[in-house]
């Protein structure tokens, strides 16, 4: 690399950037930047002569998963360290996910490890330059260990360069005390394994509203707080939707039996979006918006640059009349949602019924969406133990516009079994 360009890396990683055991085990919470490093620190190696013949293989649990992850940070990282400039060092192809360093000639793939299919493509991986010397597993929480025993076995045979060297390098926040990792890596020790921990408050980076968000959550959701917050060991119990499957779909409004987006209006917490449509009575989310500290105009012109569809019926928290108007003065067909009491039941826990009962397909590119399903909990009974059935008043906003999304499907749903039990 030339000597001009800078990478600002966060102090806390250093060991783990230059660490060449086989295994570094990166344990931490949300927002720790580990991810955000590691990409940089393969970035900067594929591209160092010294490791002329270095190729890496990024894997999630699903292959298309990765796009929106170790794609994006990888992406990223090149961007950063060499700026405008960077297609003189880097060949980048977004369509199929591949990357050549035009110095060392390395490369990076990403695969998945979800079926058979995918396990058996693992073993006939080739690079035109060099080997495999490096994985990246993100969210290794995602996988079996028998996944990770499988990229195991692929690092070994003499290497030709004597800086190269094999590594395993896995990326996560540590949900389950029980999960095989924490056996593997870290309840067993040896030299062969670096294990790290970091959080948020270890990460420079890191912006005062994400500080004020965490705190938020400490106070919310002390148990959440620990694996996200402080990457803990922890158990995540009381999830409330489990029906849910992350698959790349065709998002072309044809595909579907009908289109409808959702809403929920934030400032200090997220202004989330979702777009997507039914089919045979499934929810396909195809498309969301989640910002944050950003007011109504600036995001309407941001739905406008991301061609949010006007044409279709927009639903919305109706505490919020004014922005509704202005989204309809905008264009947009937004009317508000009900959300007080209905036939006894709160509209919450009546949205999360129908949910339940429903199909949920998410579109990887939500990556927002998908972190919020994915902890959106019960809240707890603190002197009992027990769930409640309320959901947890935190890192919700995705699922905000969850339920506005089903509201008319499941209104009308309601009134026609209203209407059958009247003969």
């Amino acid at each position: 690399m030339s000597n001009a360009v800078k990478v600002n890396f966060n102090k806390v990683f250093k060991p783990v950037n230059q660490s060449k055991k086989r295994y570094r085990i990166l344990k931490g919470s949300a927002g720790s930047g580990k991810s955000v490093n590691i990409a940089q620190d393969y970035i900067v190696k594929l591209s160092d002569p010294r490791y002329k013949g270095a190729n890496l293989l990024c894997v999630r649990k699903i292959d298309v998963t990765n796009r929106n992850s170790t794609f994006s940070e990888l992406y990223g990282a090149i961007k950063r360290i060499y700026g405008k400039n960077y297609e003189k060092y880097w060949s980048v192809t977004e369509s199929n996910m591949r990357m050549r360093c035009k110095i060392t000639g390395s490369e990076v793939i990403f695969r998945g490890v979800q079926h058979d299919k995918d396990r058996e493509k693992l073993k006939s991986i080739t690079f035109p330059e060099g080997d495999l010397t490096w994985i990246w597993v993100e969210e290794g929480t995602e996988l079996q260990e028998a996944d990770l025993d499988i990229l195991d076995d692929r690092l070994r045979g003499k290497l030709p360069n004597p800086n190269l060297y094999y590594q395993i390098t896995i990326t996560f926040n540590p949900v389950s005390a029980m999960h095989w990792i924490k056996r593997k890596f870290f309840d067993y020790q040896d030299d062969d394994i670096l294990a790290h921990h970091s959080t948020y408050l270890t990460n420079r980076f890191i912006d005062e509203a994400y500080h004020r968000r965490m705190l938020r959550r400490k106070q919310q959701d002390p148990d959440g707080y620990k694996v996200y917050g402080l990457g803990e060991w922890g158990e995540l119990g009381g999830l409330i939707l489990t029906n849910y499957e992350i698959k790349e779909f065709d998002t072309s409004p044809h595909m579907f039996d009908s289109m409808n987006s959702a809403q929920d209006f934030g400032f200090n917490h997220a202004n989330a979006i979702l777009e997507g449509g039914w089919k045979d009575g499934d929810i396909y989310i195809c498309k969301e918006l989640y910002v944050n500290e950003m007011d109504t105009n600036e995001i309407i012109e941001l739905a406008n640059e991301r061609e949010f569809n006007k044409r279709i019926t927009m639903y919305c928290d109706s505490a919020e009349p004014d922005r509704i108007k202005m989204w309809k003065k905008a264009g947009y067909r937004a009317q508000g949602v009900n959300k007080g009491k209905q036939n006894g039941k709160s509209s919450v826990k009546a949205q999360i019924d129908y949910l339940k009962q429903t199909k949920i397909y998410i579109h990887p590119s939500c990556i927002n969406t998908i972190k919020e399903i994915q902890q959106w909990k019960w809240k707890k009974d603190k002197q009992t133990g027990l769930y409640l059935d309320e959901p947890i008043d935190f890192m919700d906003d995705a699922m905000a516009a969850l339920r506005y999304f089903i509201e008319e499907k499941r209104s009308y749903k309601g009134k026609m079994r209203a209407a059958k039990s009247i003969y």
